[in-house]
């Protein structure tokens, strides 16, 4: 690797051609890192004690040639972000200057024959730069001056624009621009093919520039050390294909976000959202995904990534499956995600009916619409689906995916009717996170002909005004201010109007009778509104049991008979029964009093918890073991099931017991001996539950 200095302009003017390889990320650049350039390259022109101004490295690598008559183009692995955007502002600055020439070497022909262009040449080789795929098209009509192609690139585009418009706005004082481009350095790396990995290398680079993403790192890893003829056939074949399916934008914002629900779903583990390349590098090495193999890699991805557009970006095809996948996206389910593209898989494989999906599909709703309404801590999700396909039996596939979601335990639970019935009257749905998909989805049910709720607006039948007027406390009655305090945002007393401003805080009979009130009202969530005469706490307790009963039927529960359940359940080992009459010492001895305090925080710690007596244990589950006891005569033993890097413990409470023989879960001990120390070690007893939970998964 040779590194030196290099005035940028000249650093062009020398080099024959850049040409961005394929496995490159498009050009990405937004309007901020364009400001902050543009700013750069004033503030060296206008300051003349400013010699230079450095902007980044450019690394390349020559191509190998057959033609010894012409100079190697120059194959960019870092910096195409810059010379791109450097290429825009002089293809801006060009277009400006006509037949100007403010400084000297900077007139618009010199600019573009310099910087721009090779003029002596013809076809690809009289650019200066080539991009790939969309982004060469648009810069070539740019460097070219011809019209922009059909499909161009938006950011190319929008960045020359923004470059014009700066220019403009200089009215002519055109020096400081040039004389800023005249300071720009670089450093300039060569790379030799013989003794240069270009992959390592790419890693290792500090940007000041653009964040890679994940999806730019695993791109390069998959491509860059390919021969050259497999590396555009697996481009062009696959990855590029991926990413006209997301388009432009999606691409750069949603592809992370698949590649780590499909390694979710691949390793059972759940990627950190910045470790998604080095999880994808672990999972290629695991399947000897090199050289000719990685393309059966490359293809799954490119499948996978049409399931995932399929339901995550509206590209579903069938009308039913998309307006399920829609429901989906605005209920926000993203953590379901792997656990669907198992499904959309075997779909598209004829394993699983579009019948079965679809139901499939509407449970997944379901069970996070229940959770939420029943307030139930979302933490587990995560782990819930990211497992969920090791309980899947795929000649009973549907009956198998009921079944594991009604024997989920207490805190990963699928709420049943009752509970969800209960709790769908009380809770406040009007600040709920997605109140238009609840009314949206409550008024449709059932419906040929869909409301278009998004013209309606929610509506108070009781209205929100804290000051309520006479007529609506009297209707209440002596308890008025209870009620309305009560019962406000809750499901008795919303519904849809296209007349919330003439409703206003009317009383209700008015509401009833006015042009458009809810005697002449079309919509189902109104049903029988127009009948009543008095809106009152009664009157609204009665419409919620009502709709509740509806709510419970949209968002529906697996149905799966006792019999066929009782089958899918786990056998339970045999073993010999203990109860805490086995523990002596815990029942009259000196930490009798210790493990009562110990044990009476634990299982308030949440409902999930259970206490399991053992032998010579006493473990305290929440789906598997988080903290276990061991009695000893002056202090309890305590076992954590974490990893003792995984402990926050500032007062070092904690030995770190990884690799030694102990009774227990886990490699961190506690010694608690007093219950002055109770409050702390509860607080680390309660990490080992949250991670057990999934609480430390980042989303």
């Amino acid at each position: 690797m040779k590194a030196t200095e290099a005035q940028l302009l000249g650093f062009l003017k020398k080099s024959p051609q850049f040409i961005i390889p394929i496995y490159q990320r498009t050009y990405s650049w937004t309007e901020r890192e364009c400001r902050q350039l543009w700013d750069d390259v004033i503030r060296a022109g206008e300051n003349q004690e400013i010699s230079v101004h450095f902007i980044g490295s450019i690394v390349y690598v020559e191509e190998r040639q057959s033609q010894i008559s012409h100079q190697s183009p120059l194959l960019v692995i870092d910096g195409q972000q810059r010379l791109t955007t450097i290429t825009l502002l002089l293809a801006a600055l060009s277009k400006e200057l006509g037949g100007g020439e403010p400084v000297d070497g900077f007139s618009a022909r010199k600019l573009r024959n310099y910087y721009l262009l090779n003029p002596e040449e013809n076809g690809e080789r009289h650019f200066k730069l080539l991009l790939s795929q969309t982004d060469k098209t648009t810069l070539k009509a740019i460097v070219d001056e011809k019209e922009f192609p059909q499909d161009y690139s938006l950011r190319v585009k929008e960045n020359f624009r923004q470059f014009q418009d700066l220019i403009a706005d200089c009215h002519g004082e055109l020096a400081p621009i040039c004389n800023g481009l005249a300071k720009l350095m670089v450093v300039d790396i060569a790379l030799s093919r013989d003794q240069d990995n270009p992959q390592l290398i790419f890693e290792s680079m500090n940007s000041t520039g653009r964040e890679l993403s994940q999806a730019d790192l695993i791109r390069n890893f998959v491509l860059m050390g390919l021969e050259p003829l497999l590396q555009t056939r697996l481009y062009e074949e696959f990855w590029r294909p991926m990413e006209l399916a997301f388009g432009q934008e999606a691409y750069t914002s949603d592809f992370d976000a698949f590649m780590r629900h499909y390694l979710t779903l691949r390793t059972g583990d759940i990627p950190r959202q910045d470790q998604v390349y080095a999880a994808f590098k672990d999972h290629a090495r695991s399947r000897n995904a090199t050289g000719p193999a990685v393309e059966l890699l490359v293809k799954e991805l490119l499948d996978f990534s049409r399931y995932y557009c399929a339901m995550a970006l509206g590209a579903e095809e069938d009308s039913d499956l998309k307006l399920a996948f829609s429901d989906l996206r605005e209920l926000k389910v993203d953590v379901a995600y792997p656990f669907l593209l198992e499904l959309y898989a075997d779909y598209k494989q004829n394993i699983l009916h579009k019948e079965e999906l679809l139901e499939a599909v509407r449970l997944v709703e379901s069970y996070v619409f229940r959770r939420a309404v029943c307030n139930i801590p979302t933490n587990s999700l995560n782990k819930t689906f990211a497992t969920f396909t090791k309980a899947l039996k795929k000649n009973r596939y549907l009956e198998s995916i009921k079944a594991h979601f009604l024997l989920l335990p207490s805190y990963r639970r699928f709420p049943n009717d009752d509970e969800f019935w209960r709790d769908v009257q009380t809770r406040d749905l009007y600040n709920f996170r997605s109140r238009s998909y609840w009314l949206r989805r409550l008024e449709n049910y059932g419906r040929k002909e869909r409301v278009p709720v998004d013209e309606y607006t929610i509506e108070h039948i009781m209205p929100q005004n804290d000051a309520l007027p006479q007529a609506w406390r009297a209707m209440l009655g002596s308890e008025w201010k209870r009620i309305h305090e009560t019962y406000l945002h809750t499901l008795g007393n919303l519904t849809l109007t296209g007349y919330n401003s003439e409703y206003s805080d009317k009383p209700f009979i008015e509401k009833r009778d006015i042009v458009g009130g809810f005697k002449e009202s079309p919509l189902k969530v109104n049903k029988g509104l127009g009948e009543l005469d008095v809106w009152d706490e009664s009157s609204i307790k009665t419409r919620a049991e009502r709709l509740a009963q509806e709510v419970v039927k949209v968002w529906g529960s697996p149905g799966i008979s006792m019999e066929i359940l009782e089958a899918y359940k786990p056998v339970p080992a045999s073993r010999d029964s203990y109860s805490i009459s086995d523990h002596q010492s815990l029942l009259s001895g000196q930490m009798s009093h210790l493990f009562a305090a110990f044990r009476r925080e634990v299982l308030a710690l949440d409902p999930c918890v259970t206490e399991d007596f053992l032998k010579l244990y006493v473990a305290y589950k929440a789906e598997t073991n988080f903290v276990d006891v061991v009695p000893q005569t002056k202090q309890l033993r305590l076992t954590l099931n974490l990893r003792f890097a995984e402990i926050n413990d500032p007062k070092g409470m904690c030995r770190d017991v990884t690799g030694l023989g102990k009774w227990g879960n886990g490699d961190v001990e506690i010694q608690l001996s007093t219950v002055n120390d109770l409050g702390y070690v509860i607080g680390l007893v309660r990490q080992s539950l949250e991670r057990q939970l999934g609480s430390e998964i980042a989303d």
